[in-house]
């Protein structure tokens, strides 16, 4: 079967997704499938690395660990079956503390922390649909970088909404609520992709 084979406006199923075997990557949100854009360009490879990297040294030894795309994470709603599953992500890096989450095939729940790199091919409903889907299944932190603006901009998830940050840049310092102690610069960040 070939992605042109799907019928786009179908829902599908985490039992369907491990059925497909295409050189596209996909993910699925409520069921509706979104094609990946093509290989990330240099600018968000660099901002994944780096950013994996400060979380990786930060966490080591720790029961969180990090991990990054292509990574799912299986966001079920009324069961973890897998023909119940009907949200499946590959966010750029995502951090996981509760083990149990965790199988050979990725995450199943929500992981504490989600960071998403946008590409220029992000589109806005695929953003909102995420956005979403993240304060829903409570997803404690969503981090959205820009590495064509340089902005970089936190969602904290309280009483079950999401609190977003001002819209920081270059010469701010992103703090974690999650991880106690964690920070990062954003210059240092936004210079490593130069």
């Amino acid at each position: 079967m070939e992605f042109a084979d799907l019928n786009i406006n179908n829902s599908y199923s985490y039992a369907d997704y491990l059925k497909w075997n295409f050189k596209e990557r996909v993910e699925l949100i409520k069921g509706k499938l979104f094609k990946m854009s093509p290989a990330p360009n240099r600018m968000h490879q660099g901002l994944s690395i780096y950013l994996s990297n400060e979380l990786y040294n930060y966490l080591k030894g720790s029961k969180c660990k990090v991990y990054t795309a292509p990574f799912d994470v299986r966001l079920p709603g009324k069961s973890k079956e897998d023909k119940d599953i009907v949200t499946v992500l590959q966010p750029d890096i995502c951090v996981v503390c509760d083990q149990s989450k965790l199988d050979y095939r990725g995450c199943v729940g929500a992981p504490d922390i989600v960071v998403e790199i946008l590409s220029p091919s992000n589109n806005v409903v695929e953003l909102k649909n995420k956005y979403d889907v993240y304060e829903q299944t409570g997803v404690t932190e969503y981090w959205v970088v820009s590495p064509q603006d340089k902005t970089f901009l936190v969602y904290t998830l309280r009483d079950g909404r999401y609190a977003a940050s001002r819209l920081m840049v270059a010469g701010d310092v992103v703090v974690s609520s999650f991880l106690d102690g964690f920070s990062i610069d954003l210059t240092d960040l936004f210079d490593s992709i130069n």
